[in-house]
């Protein structure tokens, strides 16, 4: 899913993502004693288990490929989301990235014709019995690019969800419980802003705080309501019961004090930094933090919990690799998500903080790992992920950060919010004939 160090401005990432381009360089040498160079984009910090897993990958790939060289570029995720669909129908794509999943990403490219089909390695390679079920609803695109038939696109490697992350040390403090339920939450929300502290980290300008408003919107919806927004099935009103309290209680909570009015202009790593300093209780956000909040919180303790008072929550198959149509090493490509598939890689990600898809359970020993998987295989058994909530539409993400911050800021009302967002997403279906 979705986090960022920090967008470029667009013209600036068109720039930094071509100067690493494939190009030429990915041609074998037909002589075959100059290596082979293998273009490898990602967006997962070191710290992070995906980034742990991803390095120690590229070294059994090195091992098992003498005769190639790796270049491995960390992009933001936002450079990749506002610049793929231009680097990727030139000369300067890479032979493997990772991308977001969903219709109004990996969907879109698919139908644009800018990836390449992986149905037939994902049956010769098995990936598609290491990924069954609603782990496959990413992977796969129709013609339309919208997301759960089709070809497959994409392989996802791990899982990912939203929770609620907690300091217990400041809980300790306060005298706060850890809630079960909603009723719970708000009343733990209170205390802490009685005490003069806020208690919800929030970045307005990415992800995080349109994460926020769909789980307030999923706390009041059943799972056909979520599959009418993400699979359009059905006819979804944007001011029904479920958008409708979660962007009034949104703003609600920024009012009282939950939520910082300052909250609007910061990002991802903004939110997520300040709560590994202790200047927060809670961040709502996904376990795509956990491995670096294992690894960098040293002066408190901190746990999780799913959202109280809900049975679904965003989380999905985790982001996908995905091979460019453009790319010149497709066959390196294969081989090296194929390593991220293997026992030893998933294991590590398992132990690293992350949700490994084919990991041995009895190989995983952290603790705090061991958490976060039973905390996903809980809601998986519920079939309580539901997607994130920029997916149903292209340029969607932009729209609901635009849609949060107007709400952070108070400058429109919930109503003139919902009214902005159902525009695109009303637009995309008449798009895909629906």
């Amino acid at each position: 899913m979705l986090r960022s160090r920090g967008a470029a401005m667009l013209a600036a990432a068109v720039l930094a993502l071509s100067a690493c381009g494939s190009g030429g360089s990915g041609s074998p040498d037909p002589s075959g004693t100059e290596p082979r160079v293998f273009q490898l984009w990602h967006y997962e910090s070191a710290e992070s288990a995906m980034g742990k897993a991803w390095a120690e990958a590229i070294k059994k790939f090195e091992a098992s490929h003498p005769n190639v060289k790796v270049e491995f570029e960390e992009k933001s995720f936002e450079q990749i989301q506002k610049t793929a669909s231009m680097v990727l129908n030139s000369d300067e794509a890479p032979d493997l990235m990772e991308y977001n999943k969903g219709n109004a990403t990996s969907g879109l490219l698919s139908k644009q014709g800018l990836l390449t089909d992986l149905t037939e390695e994902a049956t010769k390679r098995g990936w598609d019995k290491l990924l069954p079920g609603g782990l496959q609803t990413t992977a796969k695109y129709d013609e339309r690019g919208v997301m759960g038939s089709g070809k497959w696109y994409g392989v996802p490697n791990y899982g990912e969800f939203v929770m609620v992350y907690y300091n217990k040390d400041l809980f300790a403090k306060h005298k706060v419980e850890v809630p079960t339920t909603y009723e719970e939450f708000t009343a733990a929300l209170d205390t802490f802003v009685k005490a003069g502290v806020t208690p919800i980290a929030n970045a307005g300008a990415e992800y995080p705080a349109q994460q926020i408003v769909y789980q307030l919107a999923l706390s009041k919806a059943q799972k056909p309501w979520m599959e009418a927004y993400q699979l359009y099935k059905g006819k979804v009103d944007f001011h029904g019961p479920e958008f409708t309290y979660g962007a009034e209680t949104f703003a609600d909570w920024v009012k009282k004090g939950y939520i910082a009015q300052n909250s609007a202009g910061l990002k991802a790593e903004d939110m997520g930094v300040a709560f590994m300093k202790g200047e927060f209780p809670m961040v709502i956000s996904g376990s795509w933090w956990y491995g670096r909040f294992a690894s960098e919180i040293k002066d408190f303790e901190w746990g999780h919990f799913l959202f109280p008072g809900s049975t679904m929550a965003p989380g999905s198959s985790g982001n996908l690799w995905v091979v460019p149509e453009n790319s010149e090493n497709k066959d390196l490509a294969y081989d090296f998500i194929d390593i991220t598939m293997s026992k030893e890689i998933q294991n590590l990600l398992g132990n690293s903080g992350g949700v490994p898809v084919a990991a041995d359970p009895a190989a995983i020993t952290d603790e705090k790992s061991k958490e976060l998987i039973e905390t996903f295989n809980k809601l998986t058994a519920a079939d309580g992920l539901a997607f994130y909530p920029d997916w149903p539409a292209p340029g969607y993400y932009d729209v609901l950060v635009a849609g949060v911050q107007n709400l952070i800021n108070g400058s429109k009302t919930p109503a003139q919010v919902l009214d902005e967002i159902a525009g695109p997403y009303e637009d995309n279906l008449a798009d895909l004939g629906n």
